[in-house]
């Protein structure tokens, strides 16, 4: 009888660890399947923020080629284009700093509540 009870407990025990150990592997698998989300959607906007940056760098040199033709001085019209977008990065950082913040923190909280 006691070596019943002995067999009995040693496989409760048994079953017991192979549970934890599946249940840590699972959760294991689910953090690092949630890591991935969040990363792969960071890279995602990243990838299209590249892309925006490059039209909006090349759009801004043809811009400032086309104000400097006019003006007669190419240099000038790249100080023109540059003054304009330091005037709107001094606005942005002014006034919409912490609403910049917000926006990107709750972008990342987004992507991990998911």
């Amino acid at each position: 009888m006691e070596e019943n009870n002995v067999s009995t407990f040693e496989t409760l025990l048994t079953r017991t660890e192979d549970y934890v150990k599946t249940s840590f592997e699972l959760f294991k698998l689910n953090t690092l399947n949630e890591i991935l989300k969040v990363v792969s959607a960071v890279i995602a906007k990243a990838t299209l923020l590249l892309f925006f940056f490059t039209f909006f760098l090349l759009a801004s040199v043809a811009i400032a080629i086309l104000v400097g033709d006019a003006l007669g001085e190419l240099w000038l019209g790249f100080i023109i284009v540059a003054a304009f977008y330091g005037i709107i990065a001094s606005v942005i950082s002014l006034f919409f700093s912490n609403w910049f913040k917000n926006v990107v923190s709750n972008f990342i909280i987004k992507q991990i509540v998911k």
